[in-house]
């Protein structure tokens, strides 16, 4: 995608959510980090309704220790892989309380070294505890970055990478959320929302899809069925 392109699809973004967050819910900076944790692989509605009465009576990384891991399994029972998400959890507080004096590491580095914690989630962290220029790449990035072509690439590091480049600066702070976001509710998997698109005329996917009650959409059913 040609740079004057680029910033246009930011732009259009910006003036849909001029200032948009996460829509996982935390306190501070570490149950951020423990959101993002036992958020892999599971729906952040999900952990959202887990962590909602958890982070009650858990906001530090000592409470999380006093809880224990049995007792943090039954907040999170709900979400897919809790057996190894508690196990993490408490893992990753134990070496902040030790280590790090209960503060959360403002380094991907350091973060990457937590148990549970992976590149995406460090980023995620950096990005909205801290404000660092950040891009996490989860699967609805890397689709949106292919499909759109504006940043193709085989891997998420690879995504991550040419996103970092061609991102102008005034974008970069929220580019993780309004990129995520279009994913999730536009750009979908299987049928993206072509026709309800800001960024349509910007972007490389050729068999863009008609709004369900078009005449276009129709046709293609009727001749799916005939098929």
């Amino acid at each position: 995608m040609k740079p004057a392109n680029v910033a246009e699809f930011y732009r259009r973004l910006r003036d849909l959510n001029p200032e948009p967050t996460t829509e996982l819910k935390s306190v501070n900076a570490y149950t951020l980090l423990v959101a993002v944790v036992l958020s892999a692989q599971a729906t952040d509605v999900g952990v959202n309704k887990a962590t909602g009465p958890l982070f009650n009576v858990v906001d530090t990384p000592e409470k999380m220790l006093a809880l224990g891991e049995a007792g943090l399994k039954n907040y999170i029972k709900t979400i897919g892989l809790f057996n190894a998400k508690a196990a993490n959890v408490i893992a990753l507080s134990k070496i902040l309380v030790d280590k790090h004096s209960s503060q959360i590491p403002r380094t991907r580095d350091e973060l990457e070294q937590l148990p549970g914690v992976g590149r995406k989630t460090a980023n995620v962290v950096l990005n909205v505890a801290f404000g660092e220029h950040t891009i996490a790449v989860d699967t609805h990035i890397f689709r949106v970055g292919n499909r759109t072509g504006l940043a193709a690439g085989k891997t998420p590091l690879h995504v991550e990478e040419k996103l970092e480049k061609a991102t102008p600066p005034e974008f970069k702070r929220h580019a993780h959320h309004w990129l995520i976001l279009h994913g999730r509710y536009i750009c979908k998997a299987r049928s993206p929302d072509c026709w309800r698109c800001v960024v349509k005329d910007l972007c490389a996917f050729k068999p863009k899809t008609p709004a369900p009650d078009s005449v276009e959409a129709k046709a293609k059913k009727k001749i799916k069925k005939k098929s």
